[in-house]
């Protein structure tokens, strides 16, 4: 083969060329070891194995390639061996935290809050459906023509969002929602002004003497973030139960119990879903159950376990205000397939929850708590909910970020006796009427 120099080459037809000798150095790599022992083998010295034999292949390419081409190349088809591809390199990178794919030739990236396109692709959308099903076959799915969307995770409990043609019609679309393998903790949302210490204070407090918590948000809100950090102040000696759709928290405790759903086959049978396994968690002797999101039927079971002796669980629920998340839980509870009068439902809701946790992503992109608000019972047919602490905000700057004040309501919760029956002193002044600071 004529050697081929690629330094002299325009931008464009140089890129085709690295390309195609990156495919030729795959290709020949495939040829040479046993894929089917990439999976079962783990680890970086099995990395640094192929290492040098991808080396030994680009040092036998005929072509000029400079040192960082040869870098570049080599750890380019580490990736796509190994791991995900173009995605890999998004994926080292700390300060992404959401990963957008639209096609194969448009990627986007969310940093500190912000929108913005990567110069990252990938070669066509059959490349990009091999990464996907890549992806997806690890956590045992599948998608396809039959079945074009799906939930999946990353090993490190990212949440992954695959839908492909003939539903996206420019290519298949992906969305990743970074969840590190550090995930950020009490004191990283302190420092980003996420809540203050005296709301800390009390949400320990409530975790602790096993109140029933929803955490309410919008998309991106970081419901799943607090839900774990708030996981943490769980004893380590309690029974926790997890459900999810897409397994990603990551709780510290040691007597934890992952339960995940499953979607259907190819026949269409064999799908379980959150609802079955609430149902099956209540035989578990669970002492919390934590339900990463609720969006169906399994509000009812998840209720009505709250109401019978499974005190100090927790769920997210999309929704824009503590208020919106009452009605959306009710809605939620209809869901269900029962005749219920809607006093009954807010009978068990307000039986069921004590607090709510509402959290938003403001403009400019910093996430906020922005109420923790109780549930004091039912007045006639309405819920009665009042607020402790909450966010108030007052503009915007001139970078586009919002800005404003977290403040205590001077109320002082009916739940105090619960606490403080539990061990837990909160000192008077951290309910009294006041600005507590500007965030």
């Amino acid at each position: 083969m004529k050697p081929v120099n690629i330094l002299n080459r325009s931008e464009s037809s140089k890129l085709e060329e690295f390309e195609n000798i990156k495919r030729r150095i795959h290709q020949r790599l495939v040829d040479k070891i046993d894929l089917s022992r990439v999976g079962d083998l783990k680890g970086e010295s099995f990395r640094r194995e192929i290492r040098l034999v991808v080396e030994h292949l680009c040092d036998s390419e005929n072509s000029y390639l400079n040192r960082s081409e040869r870098d570049r190349v080599v750890e380019e088809v580490l990736d796509e061996t190994l791991g995900l591809g173009p995605l890999e390199f998004l994926l080292k990178d700390p300060s992404i935290s959401d990963i957008l794919i639209n096609g194969p030739k448009n990627i986007y990236v969310e940093r500190r809050g912000k929108l913005e396109k990567t110069e990252t692709e990938f070669r066509d959308n059959p490349h990009l459906m091999q990464i996907i099903d890549r992806i997806v076959s690890r956590v045992g799915r599948r998608v396809d023509e039959t079945c074009p969307m799906v939930d999946a995770r990353l090993e490190d409990g990212s949440r992954v969002n695959a839908i492909i043609p003939p539903l996206a019609l420019d290519g298949a679309a992906v969305s990743i929602r970074r969840f590190g393998s550090t995930p950020l903790k009490l004191e990283g949302l302190l420092n980003f002004k996420a809540f203050t210490p005296e709301m800390v204070m009390l949400l320990e407090g409530c975790i602790k003497a096993r109140l029933n918590v929803i955490i309410s948000g919008g998309t991106g809100s970081g419901k799943t973030t607090l839900l774990n950090t708030l996981s943490s102040f769980i004893q380590n000696d309690q029974r926790v139960i997890t459900i999810e759709d897409a397994a990603e928290l990551q709780l510290q405790q040691e007597h934890v119990v992952r339960l995940e759903t499953r979607p259907a086959n190819i026949e269409g049978t064999g799908a379980v879903t959150a609802t079955d396994l609430v149902r099956n968690a209540l035989r578990m002797r669970p002492e919390r159950i934590i339900i990463g999101e609720c969006r169906g039927p399994e509000t009812l079971d998840m209720l009505q376990a709250m109401n019978t002796g499974h005190d100090g669980s927790m769920t997210t629920v999309h929704s824009n205000s503590p208020r919106d998340a009452i009605a959306r839980l009710e809605t939620l509870v209809m869901m269900a397939g029962f005749e219920l009068p809607v006093k009954a439902i807010r009978q068990q809701i307000s039986g069921a929850v004590d607090l709510i946790i509402q959290a938003n992503r403001l403009q400019g992109g910093p996430r906020r708590v922005l109420n923790i608000t109780e549930v004091q019972g039912l007045e006639q047919d309405t819920v009665v909910l009042q607020d402790i602490y909450r966010f108030v905000q007052e503009g915007v700057d001139e970078q586009g970020k919002a800005y404003g004040y977290f403040e205590a309501t001077g109320v002082r919760p009916s739940f105090m006796n619960r606490l403080e029956a539990a061990g837990v002193r909160l000192p008077a002044s951290a309910f009294r009427q006041r600005i507590m600071m500007r965030a």
